[in-house]
């Protein structure tokens, strides 16, 4: 069977070591470099030849992105296997549809320059939208951050448990844990007026007397999932907790949670955040799930263990 090796972009780096770690193995010897004028080159500093390649890198910004394309090309051009993305949080995936005119469908574009990179397989988390798996001409491998997360809210051993959707959007994802632990849910109903701006929301279901949590793949400014933890407190909750899988975290997203009703905010670490700025903020490592389920892609098994059931 070829070697497996795995390397890691810039973005996610610390990431990337602890998935090596726990799969038991160092990360791979590569050079990223970055021209005066932003211009990124990249190399690999040992061979890759008949190797199963493994390039752990979210695509957040776009410098992630143009890395990542960089890796995939000169693993595929130094005669690899096999190159597959490990890419824990998958960016442009809001932008799956065209929801106006003359809009791009950023998420296909996104699965089409990773193809034409040369890129054999993708395994992801979480994706915004499950369908943007049909983006795709090559295997994909789709885990969920409930593997970690439920683990988490066993110990919280929490009674008279319920579970929130901040948005309709998020219903699907919140029913499966609500299922799960079999509890009742909520969603909270907002109408925007532009990105980023809420106008109005609604709590749709009773929350007195409950113990709550809100479930959601990302979490960027904070304003929905604050302003639906701290609806739910007027409504009655008796503590609301929120668990979301890619801390994006951008604008003032850190004082509003601080400021909010929220119990504590629990995330994973797709995304490196900013440490030490808010003792509410959790962070749950997705490095023992990737690393299983490379593990199991490369000795051609299923990955259906590694789900909740």
């Amino acid at each position: 069977m070829s070697a497996v090796k795995i390397f890691a972009g810039n973005g996610s780096r610390e990431l990337a070591t602890e998935i090596a770690n726990s799969y038991g193995k160092p990360l791979g010897n590569s050079t990223s470099k970055k021209f005066s004028d932003g211009e990124l080159s990249f190399s690999y500093n040992e061979t890759v030849r008949g190797c199963d390649v493994f390039i752990i890198q979210s695509t957040g910004p776009s410098d992630n992105l143009i890395e990542l394309l960089l890796m995939i090309d000169a693993a595929k051009r130094a005669s690899a296997k096999s190159v597959t993305c490990v890419v824990p949080y998958y960016g442009y995936a809001r932008q799956d549809r065209k929801d106006k005119p003359r809009v791009s469908i950023a998420a296909k574009l996104m699965a089409n320059v990773l193809q034409a990179a040369g890129a054999d397989r993708l395994m992801t988390c979480d994706l915004h939208a499950d369908q943007i798996q049909g983006f795709f001409d090559i295997p994909v491998d789709h885990l969920v951050s409930a593997s970690i997360f439920v683990p988490y809210i066993k110990d919280l051993k929490l009674d008279n448990l319920i579970f929130a959707a901040p948005d309709v959007g998020s219903t699907k994802r919140v029913r499966e844990f609500a299922k799960f632990f079999e509890a009742d849910m909520v969603v909270c109903d907002k109408h925007r007026k532009r990105a980023n701006e809420i106008a109005s929301m609604q709590v749709i279901g009773d929350v007195e007397g409950k113990n709550v949590i809100l479930v959601d793949d990302i979490i960027d400014t904070a304003g929905t999932l604050t302003k639906a933890a701290n609806l739910l407190k007027e409504k009655g909750a008796v503590s609301v907790r929120a668990f979301c899988t890619h801390p994006i975290l951008s604008g003032n997203a850190y004082e509003n949670v601080d400021s909010s009703e929220l119990e504590e905010l629990v995330v994973t670490d797709s995304i490196k955040i900013k440490e030490g700025v808010s003792s509410k903020i959790k962070v749950a490592s997705m490095s023992e799930l990737f690393a299983k389920a490379i593990r199991k892609i490369h000795d051609h098994e299923s990955i259906s263990s590694l789900f909740i059931q």
